[in-house]
């Protein structure tokens, strides 16, 4: 028997708009679902951190009537990543440092959702402030992908992965400052969108003066994460990047065929020497031919970030990480997490003119690479370079240099799109012969979500994976 959890998100959007179930009713649906498969489970997805039972119940209040012209979401549960603050909403940043902070205001993200008459359910599970491209944290349990509980859901938005793909909530926000969309979403066996830099407004914290990060969507197909984005997309006065606005809605570039593509590929890793794994070299090959197939033109290139800007980005990274730790007390500081200490301590003794200089420096390579890849429609990478790995096979916390660098050789592309501010996306077309899903990575040229989608749509149609679900779901 199909439950409301078999349902797309834009089916579940159009039930409600017909008044066939309200907002309350499928939000007690997956708070149920939650309750038995995540936090009140012996084995639990570390999918939640947070639920929001009091401003679930007044939204769900509120969005009894439809108003007409509504987002075809409206009405339909989500989750906001615990590094985004909501209000009277407990948000930690993934830290035992903040293990009782409860916001005053709602950040762009939460605001946006609530406008589209989206309920957020609560918050999901991040490492601390969000660093890691593995969800372990101290102050809950790890998020560990839906298809094999031994194995990490990625992150940073690992819980927000870990929910999606369990049918906890059907589309997620997640965020990405180096590939914390794409990397869950690989583990996960899910569509992860990073849109291009500046398309969705990070006001009113403005966190990050490099640019590295933004919000995205998690979800089951490309159509989904399309709709979301929707949701979230849009720029504020006072934002330091934005994008031009679509032609289209997003949701609507779902539907139409990209054309005849010249699409770039690559697998050498760009950011570290690493030895990418047979399944993830097989998806990748695999990924190619379906393209040509599908009539585009597809070109092997050279990497177009050199090895130079390794130690840039780098430098940026600690200095972010220093950042989230400015405001703690001496106190707070004893409970951060080794490899967030490291990170910060690294960031700490970077002056002034040295970061300048290295945000100049990423400008230049990020300049370089994009006039490299200007005549190419999109660009085809590995997502990953393994499956996903065992809980706590990359953290180190005795030597956190140690963690880094395994981190590096895990996610060794991600990070490149990120620099560049190109919009990327993760597609999960492959599963290992155990099971695991293993993703493959396209890109765009910035302000290119409308091709990026449309070609992604149409991967999707050639090759689907709507219907493929873990035992649990």
């Amino acid at each position: 028997m199909t439950e409301l959890h078999d349902l797309t998100a834009l089916e579940q959007g159009e039930l409600i708009r017909r008044c066939e179930v309200s907002p309350a009713e499928l939000a007690e649906h997956y708070l149920d679902r939650i309750d038995r498969l995540d936090t009140g489970s012996a084995e639990p997805l570390g999918a939640f951190v947070t639920l929001a039972q009091e401003h679930i119940s007044t939204c769900a209040r509120e969005l009894a009537i439809r108003p007409v012209g509504a987002s075809p979401l409206w009405g339909v549960p989500t989750a906001i990543k615990d590094l985004n603050q909501t209000r009277g909403v407990r948000t930690m940043f993934g830290s035992a440092a903040f293990a009782d902070h409860v916001p005053e205001v709602s950040d762009n993200v939460a605001i946006s959702i609530e406008a589209a008459g989206m309920i957020s359910l609560g918050k999901t599970n991040t490492p601390e402030f969000g660093s890691p491209c593995y969800t372990e944290p101290d102050v809950a349990p790890p998020a560990v992908t839906p298809w094999d509980r031994r194995h990490i859901a990625g992150g940073s938005s690992g819980g927000a992965a870990a929910a999606v793909a369990a049918g906890l909530v059907p589309v997620a926000h997640g965020s990405d400052g180096g590939g914390s969309i794409r990397i869950p979403a690989s583990c996960c066996g899910l569509v992860g969108l990073k849109p291009t830099r500046g398309r969705i407004s990070a006001a009113p914290v403005y966190g990050d003066p490099v640019g590295l990060s933004t919000s995205g969507s998690l979800a089951r197909t490309v159509r989904y994460a399309a709709a979301f984005l929707d949701v979230l997309a849009g720029r504020r006065t006072g934002d330091p990047f934005w994008a031009p606005p679509p032609a289209e809605s997003f949701l609507e570039a779902c539907d139409r065929l990209p054309g005849r593509l010249r699409i770039a590929r690559f697998v050498e890793p760009v950011i570290t020497e690493a030895a990418v794994h047979p399944e993830c070299l097989e998806a990748y090959d695999g990924a190619s031919r379906l393209l040509e197939d599908l009539g585009h033109v597809v070109e092997d290139v050279p990497v177009p970030l050199p090895r130079e800007a390794v130690p840039a980005f780098e430098t940026c990274w600690a200095v972010l990480t220093a950042l989230s730790v400015t405001p703690l007390s001496p106190d707070q500081r004893l409970l951060i997490r080794p490899l967030t200490r490291w990170l910060a301590e690294r960031g700490e003794a970077v002056s002034g003119p040295a970061f300048g200089l290295a945000i100049g420096e990423m400008r230049r390579f990020a300049a370089g690479a994009l006039e490299a890849l200007a005549p190419y429609d999109a660009v085809l990478t590995p997502t990953l370079a393994t499956p996903p790995p065992l809980v706590g096979e990359l953290r180190d916390d005795e030597d956190p240099s140690r963690d880094f660098e395994a981190q590096k050789r895990f996610t060794p592309w991600t990070s490149a799109w990120n620099v560049t501010g190109m919009p990327a996306v993760s597609l999960p077309l492959h599963w290992t012969s155990s099971g695991l899903p293993v993703g493959v990575m396209l890109a765009a040229r910035p302000g290119e979500e409308e091709l990026l989608l449309s070609l992604a749509a149409q991967v999707e149609a050639a090759a689907p994976w709507a219907d493929r679900h873990p035992a649990i779901w």
